[in-house]
């Protein structure tokens, strides 16, 4: 099992302190550390900084949004980013939510799939080196041939030639037709709210992605990346506590209530009733109710919390699942240690 530092995104304000994570992390065996975006700051910037301090870690975007940057930006930072960490990146992608995509971006949320099947392969094609880039899809049209253009773009390639031409894409999915599309066309998926009871669901959608025709990937050679929060304590109440306000808002409060994909993963779980709970406490506004109405075993299915013999136990357990990398969020460079010390 190899562990992951997630960063995240930032709240109101930069986080302090994650240069000695960094290099806690390094020091203790960890394998990767990740930032994200939500919208605020952004996955990239924050990665490059912090991570030029770096030197093993593989450094990843968990997940930076398709809808923040055109495919060829991306393209663009996942080849500098390449470069400035020796081969060291994984571009992390993600569609993100139609709340986010509409109300930040600007951009339609249809068709999330194709949007994502047509981004990966320009960031494919970029990264490959091999002809100017053209794409004639309905989601992304280059050269640009639509209402206003002037008719003088022309396919180019990348003036900068790439450090690696398989730069690891991994995608954040959720629901199995996603799910099946990361297995067929990425290096790796990047899981949220994973539950290893669901193992065998999981692999249903995965199998059916890695046996379509010209599928990237097989099984031996993808890698699941589960976010998963591992504390290792003897007092698992008040850490549970600690994390039912997060709970609730992602249940509740992220998406629209007709469509919030954390809540449907939830749901698949068998967790129905307590979200409806959740979601109708959180939209009244009445948020430490809906976080009081998060039930332990909802936290205890994607989190592991408990003493060192418990988190052992469970890792094994999540490892025999299918995940290869545990993506952690840590509050201090002792916590790094401590789950360092139990897994590694």
């Amino acid at each position: 099992m190899k562990l992951g530092l997630q960063l995240g995104y930032w709240g109101a304000r930069p986080p302090e302190g994650v240069a000695a994570l960094l290099t806690a992390a390094e020091e203790c065996g960890f394998d990767s550390a990740f930032t994200a975006e939500s919208w605020g700051s952004d996955a990239l910037t924050p990665l490059a900084w912090w991570g030029s301090d770096t030197s093993r870690l593989r450094l990843g975007t968990s997940v930076a949004q398709l809808s923040a940057r055109t495919p060829t930006a991306a393209a663009m930072a996942a080849l500098t980013m390449d470069h400035l960490t020796g081969g060291r990146f994984i571009l992390g992608l993600g569609v993100s939510g139609p709340q986010v995509v509409e109300g930040w971006y600007g951009q339609p949320f249809a068709k999330p799939l194709a949007r994502t099947r047509e981004y990966v392969q320009v960031i494919r094609d970029v990264l490959a080196r091999e002809a100017p880039v053209a794409q004639d899809g309905p989601h992304y049209t280059l050269p640009f041939a639509g209402e206003g253009a002037t008719g003088l773009g022309k396919p180019l390639k990348p003036i900068t030639h790439p450090l690696r031409a398989d730069v690891p894409i991994w995608l954040g999915a959720e629901g199995p037709k996603n799910v099946a599309q990361t297995a067929e066309i990425a290096d790796g998926w990047l899981a949220i709210y994973y539950s290893p009871r669901l193992a065998p669901m999981y692999d249903e959608w995965l199998d059916e992605g890695f046996a379509r025709p010209g599928a990237r990937r097989s099984r031996e050679d993808f890698e699941i990346a589960a976010t998963c929060q591992i504390t290792v304590t003897d007092d698992p109440g008040a850490v549970r506590d600690g994390v039912r306000p997060t709970v609730a808002l992602y249940v509740g409060g992220m998406g629209a209530p007709e469509l919030n994909f954390h809540a449907q993963v939830y749901r698949r779980m068998g967790y129905g009733e307590a979200v409806d709970e959740v979601t109708d406490l959180f939209r009244a506004g009445r948020k430490d109710e809906a976080a009081a109405a998060v039930p332990d075993e909802m936290i205890d299915e994607t989190m592991i919390i408990g003493d060192a013999q418990h988190v052992r136990r469970e890792v094994a357990r999540w490892e025999a699942a299918g995940v290869t990398t545990m993506l952690v969020t840590c509050r201090d460079a002792a916590q790094v240690r401590s789950i360092a010390e139990v897994v590694l």
